[in-house]
């Protein structure tokens, strides 16, 4: 039997398979007006679509708590009602095709405001749509303004936000949510001494550069039912610490250990193991599967579940990770641009039943 298509059960919920879509930026949400920040009918049709192909969780985009906190004035939103219900339609088609529906929740920091990667990621000013961004410190990150620094009031009503989004969630339909703490965005940017200089509580020492990022997680899970998961995605590393000629100081594997049991004793259920992000010029060593050893770091050293991403393209490599004990499942994202169908051929490829929708079940298993 596939390891990869073998359910999976967090808290109450049961996930039909370990084939997951990673959440994913389109940047085609209206940037303004009433429908600002709301899913539109390429949202349905593409998330829709991932769900057909069998993936058994489908997970939303980086989704702004506000406003300032989308990456660009097109991405996803839930602080308002009309996103609320735009999202309910989403929800409800990822489920009728048998799919877990999931939603990233995001504050991108003092790398907000910024266009299309498209049209070359430049920083929007005002007038162009844009907005001043915020950070732990007024510090920018390389090639963009410096940010606001958040006081500690402003930091407590972040903390509100991410709650008040959670709770819109679930009113969507989502069965679960993920705090996004990676890629050198907001939550990310707190934890690692590389953009986190400040001197109060939530700066300094290891503790209080965790304080933000627990607070937030403590507030989501207050709000969250207790029979549904919450799932945290990180950056493992910052990529600065493995190579010896940088001396600057960063966040490092064995700190994602001792976040993981943070995370975990908050009611955490999975770690969505990522990398790097923090600055543009750490030296990555990409290849297939480059990732995969963190998220087995974390899951070997604290029990708790964790996901796998990063160039994983085959079935059999994806089967090898999960059945091999390094993660519980495996995030896929651009491979599924490719390929909507991918958990389908997957399944069929490693002995499992594809999970056809009805509509084309009949049609796929006939031959000629």
């Amino acid at each position: 039997m596939s390891a990869l298509f073998t359910p999976v059960t967090l808290r109450s919920l049961d996930i039909p398979n370990r084939v997951w879509m990673s959440p994913m930026c389109m940047y085609s949400a209206a940037p303004e007006g009433p429908e600002t920040g709301a899913p539109t009918d390429f949202h349905l049709t593409h998330l829709a679509a991932r769900a057909a192909g069998g993936a058994g969780l489908v997970m939303v985009e980086a989704t702004g708590v506000r406003p300032d906190g989308r990456i660009s004035p097109w991405d996803l939103g839930l602080w308002n009602d009309r996103q609320q219900h735009a999202f309910a339609r989403v929800t409800a088609a990822i489920r009728d095709y048998g799919s877990v529906p999931a939603i990233q929740l995001a504050h991108a920091g003092r790398k907000a405001s910024t266009d299309k990667p498209w049209l070359g990621d430049r920083h929007l000013p005002g007038p162009e749509g844009g907005w001043r961004t915020v950070g732990p410190t007024a510090e920018a990150f390389p090639g963009l303004p410096d940010p606001h620094a958040l006081t500690e009031a402003e930091i407590g009503e972040l903390v509100r936000d991410f709650a008040d989004s959670a709770r819109r969630a679930l009113a969507a339909g989502f069965d679960v949510v993920e705090v996004h703490g990676a890629h050198g965005y907001l939550i990310n940017s707190f934890l690692s001494p590389a953009a986190n200089h400040r001197t109060d509580a939530y700066g300094g020492s290891f503790e209080n550069r965790l304080r933000f990022p627990l607070e937030v997680v403590e507030a989501v899970r207050e709000v969250w039912p207790d029979h549904l998961p919450v799932f945290f995605r990180t950056s493992a590393t910052d990529w600065l610490s493995e190579n010896p000629e940088d001396v600057r100081d960063g966040w490092t594997a064995q700190d994602t250990v001792r976040l993981a049991k943070e995370l975990q004793a908050r009611g955490v259920d999975l770690l969505d193991v990522s990398t790097g992000g923090m600055v543009p010029d750490a030296r990555i060593p990409v290849e297939p599967g480059y990732q995969v050893p963190f998220a087995a770091q974390v899951r070997d050293a604290t029990g708790l579940a964790t996901g796998a991403v990063g160039l994983i393209t085959e079935p059999r490599q994806a089967e090898d990770i999960v059945a091999s004990g390094r993660a519980d499942a495996v995030l896929l994202g651009r491979e599924l641009l490719r390929d909507p169908y991918w958990p389908q051929r997957a399944a069929a490829e490693l002995g499992a039943e594809p999970r056809w929708p009805d509509q084309y079940g009949h049609a796929v298993r006939r031959r000629g």
